[in-house]
C-alpha cells in the first residue's frame, strides 16, 4: 500500500463546520501535506489554496472531492491530467455520471468518505 503524502482537497473550505474543512484538519493531523482547493479562498487552516488542481506544485497522491456532481463533472479532466492516483468522490459529490467520466479518463474513483477511509 503506498503511504499516502501529498492530498488534494478539492471544495476546501474555511467553514470549520464543513466536511471540506475537517478532511482538511484530519490529513495535516495524521502529518500529509495538504492543499486545499477552491477558487474563493486564499488560505484554509494556514495553508495557501489554490484555485485548480492543475495549479499545485508537483505530483498528487490522493484527491477527495466535497464539491456537488455537476462541479465535480467540470473538474475530472483536470484531475486526470494532473495524475492523481487515487479520486475520492465523498458522500454527496457522486452521481452515475460522474462516476462514468472518471473512468472514461482511467480513474477508478473510490466512493467513500476519504476522512474515515
Amino acid at each position: 500500500m503506498i503511504r499516502c503524502l501529498r492530498w488534494v482537497v478539492i471544495g476546501a473550505s474555511r467553514d470549520r463546520a464543513k466536511y471540506g474543512n475537517r478532511a482538511v484538519q484530519a490529513y495535516l493531523r495524521a502529518g500529509w501535506t495538504v492543499y486545499p482547493v477552491s477558487p474563493r479562498e486564499q488560505d484554509i487552516e494556514s495553508l495557501r489554496c489554490y484555485a485548480s488542481i492543475l495549479d499545485l506544485p508537483g505530483p498528487v497522491d490522493r484527491a477527495t472531492l466535497y464539491v456537488p456532481p455537476a462541479v465535480g463533472l467540470t473538474l475530472i479532466e483536470d484531475i486526470a491530467r494532473k495524475g492523481v492516483r487515487e479520486l475520492y468522490l465523498n458522500p454527496g459529490a457522486n452521481s452515475p455520471e460522474l462516476v462514468a467520466k472518471a473512468c472514461e479518463h482511467g480513474l477508478a474513483p473510490l466512493l467513500r468518505c476519504s476522512i474515515i477511509n
